[in-house]
């Protein structure tokens, strides 16, 4: 059924956030044997799975389930480097497909979580900080310079924006959070609306949680990884301008990244995918799409 393959990623992703399973917001039985399950053999057999549950991973195996983001359909013994997405810690796995974006229309804004589009299509939700730099990424990953709005002042974005990719996918658009000069009624919005909209959109593959890869890392951003973590909802850390140094003399952006990762391994046994991006250079691009291409692909097939 339809309503389930969301939750099949939430199980996959549930492995990587270090918190007993009273706290997560959805309750699964999980196995190794089920995670051995996402690869392409249609049906394998219950002793097959068993015997990988049993099996002693390498230390190679083990080296790349906590730095690498293996993907459904591979299991780590299966990795050689260059399956590794350049700037990034993912790993392109047998669902990677056609990641062009061809065409992008505009559907709906909405006040609610309840009134975004009931279409079923699969979705990727982009959040973060309002000065992150989240319309820039979304015009940049369409090739268009004025799909979501831009603006200099932070905190213009006060609804759920959806866009249709190639008639089968959607971008959201989400409300930043952090700008303390928006209204206090924007501040209250983002709670009430956003936070249910992660926890019951069933057409949702995945959160892009932009990170500004231009300052050290925020309590905000930390705060919002570990909120969505503890509610089972998966997401793909997307570090943005990461051409800049801040002040001339400031950190350099992959300083700030590897600190911001230092951080994250506190409450993470095994580390969610990240990339590296700039709407500027064009960096991430190709790849984030990619990345975005098996996820969608995983979630259509199960």
């Amino acid at each position: 059924m339809l309503k389930l393959r969301p939750l099949r990623f939430h199980t996959h992703f549930s492995l990587l956030f270090n918190l007993p399973s009273s706290h997560l917001h959805r309750k699964f039985s999980f196995s190794l044997s089920f995670s051995s399950s996402t690869s392409r053999a249609p049906n394998p057999s219950h002793a097959a799975a068993k015997a990988f549950s049993r099996a002693e991973p390498s230390e190679s195996s083990r080296f790349v389930q906590k730095v690498l983001f293996v993907p459904p359909g591979m299991r780590p013994d299966e990795v050689t480097d260059d399956m590794v997405l350049p700037g990034s810690n993912i790993v392109i796995g047998p669902y990677a497909g056609d990641a062009k974006v061809k065409e992008v229309d505009f559907v709906k804004s909405s006040n609610r979580a309840k009134d975004c589009p009931k279409d079923d299509r699969p979705e990727f939700a982009m959040l973060g900080r309002s000065n992150v730099g989240k319309s820039s990424l979304i015009n940049f990953l369409v090739r268009k310079k004025d799909v979501a709005l831009t603006s200099k002042k932070p905190g213009k974005t006060q609804l759920i924006n959806h866009f249709l990719i190639n008639k089968s996918w959607y971008i959201v658009d989400l409300p930043g959070y952090g700008f303390a000069n928006a209204p206090e009624s924007a501040r209250m919005d983002w709670s009430s609306f956003t936070k249910g909209y992660f926890l019951n959109r069933e057409t949702l593959v995945s959160v892009l949680l932009l990170v500004d890869a231009s300052v050290p890392p925020q309590k905000i951003d930390l705060d919002c990884a570990n909120w969505l973590g503890r509610n089972n909802i998966p997401m793909t850390f997307v570090f943005t301008k990461c051409d800049k140094i801040k002040g001339g003399k400031g950190r350099k952006p992959d300083e700030n990244i590897r600190d911001f990762q230092e951080l994250i391994r506190e409450n993470y046994r095994l580390h969610p995918p990240w990339i590296m991006t700039s709407s500027i250079t064009g960096l991430g691009r190709d790849e984030l799409l990619l990345h975005m291409s098996q996820l969608r692909n995983y979630w259509d097939n199960e």
